[in-house]
């Protein structure tokens, strides 16, 4: 059966100041006055029934998922006691799903993207299932069309055409962040596209590898999932869960695959325009902008006299965010805090968030 579930981890300091430690940038209405993890959760219509859809966050963001995302259950919010990376979102996700359900098959998310058009997404997600469905020992990936050659992200090289699977191909190679001629090389191969951090897997064939690769996080999701219905979840979850090896899916689990005659790392290449929103930048993409470069956040009121090529945002839709000869600025209104910056030093925001008081982090 199919299922997906969304990662919901981060704490997304480069947007702070509206994304704090008690609020993460998933849950704050970003995108048309919805957050980032109500849009990751409707784009799954059509492909997975939204009774099998999980969220996996920090237990003390569980009131707030809940109220974020209608129809979404407390039973499927999966709780983390602290974060352990995504090796061990995906893992205790693959031991719930597997004691349910054996021949369970989940897509892995995240809550950070703005990813159009959907109907697109939903087709490479279902050849993704399909590619799983038809043999559980692959372990799929997506691949995202690159539009320049960015040295931020990682890049996954086609091999094989799949017999059968018209635009999926075996995985030939994954590589790290490259330099920009590096990368600029691999653009004109034809054959390199961004790593997504996207996944559909077999949750029996995830918990085997995991046995294999990392033997002792295996032994911790078998004792956890073990009392999940029996009145000890939460008990067992914080005993044994902040004690599992820090290590992300792609280090504890992908790249041992790659060597690994058992499975086969399939990609299935997604002609999207897939927006990371990790900083202010990044969500002024989101946005269109008006006759004079600005970009205005729904829900905000901006007037500008002889002001262009601005991001401007308001939690406040009462207040009224005035400028006067501004150009290439951010300007970001909370309750708390106001930030305003040059666009080009917005990758500064993290630092200066780690500067402000304790109780506007």
């Amino acid at each position: 059966m199919r299922h997906a579930m969304i990662m919901a981890g981060g704490s997304g300091t480069r947007l702070w100041p509206v994304s704090r430690n008690d609020r993460p940038k998933q849950l704050v209405p970003l995108i048309d006055g919805r957050c980032l993890l109500e849009v990751a959760s409707d784009r799954l219509d059509g492909v997975v029934d939204a009774d099998h859809r999980w969220i996996c966050t920090g237990e003390r963001f569980r009131d707030q998922v809940r109220a974020s995302v209608p129809g979404i259950d407390d039973e499927h919010v999966l709780g983390e006691p602290c974060g352990r990376d995504t090796l061990n979102a995906v893992g205790l996700t693959a031991a719930v799903l597997a004691r349910r359900d054996p021949d369970a098959i989940f897509a892995v998310l995240t809550a950070d993207h703005v990813i159009e058009p959907q109907a697109v997404f939903a087709e490479r997600l279902d050849a993704g299932f399909k590619l799983v469905e038809a043999d559980p020992r692959r372990l799929v990936t997506f691949a995202i069309t690159p539009t320049r050659p960015a040295s931020e992200y990682g890049y996954v090289e086609q091999g094989d055409a799949i017999d059968g699977a018209p635009g999926c191909f075996e995985a030939a190679r994954f590589v790290e962040k490259p330099d920009r001629e590096t990368a600029e090389a691999y653009l004109e191969t034809g054959r390199f596209a961004w790593n997504s951090g996207m996944f559909v897997l077999h949750a029996g064939t995830v918990l085997d590898a995991i046995g294999r690769y990392e033997p002792a996080t295996r032994d911790g999701l078998d004792r956890i999932a073990s009392h999940w219905d029996d009145g000890r979840r939460t008990a067992t979850l914080d005993a044994i869960y902040p004690d599992l090896r820090k290590i992300s899916v792609d280090y504890g689990l992908m790249e041992p695959a790659g060597g690994d005659p058992s499975l086969t790392i399939c990609t299935v290449p997604m002609d999207v325009s897939w927006i990371d929103v990790g900083s202010w930048p990044s969500l002024g993409e989101t946005i269109a902008p008006d006759d004079a470069g600005n970009r205005v956040a729904a829900s905000t009121t901006h007037v500008g006299l002889d002001s262009k090529d601005l991001l401007v945002f308001s939690e406040d839709p009462d207040h009224a965010v005035c400028t006067i000869g501004c150009e290439g600025l951010v300007v970001i209104h909370t309750a708390k805090a106001t930030l305003v910056c040059r666009a080009e030093d917005a990758q500064k925001v993290k630092d200066l968030a780690g500067l402000v008081p304790e109780d506007l982090r």
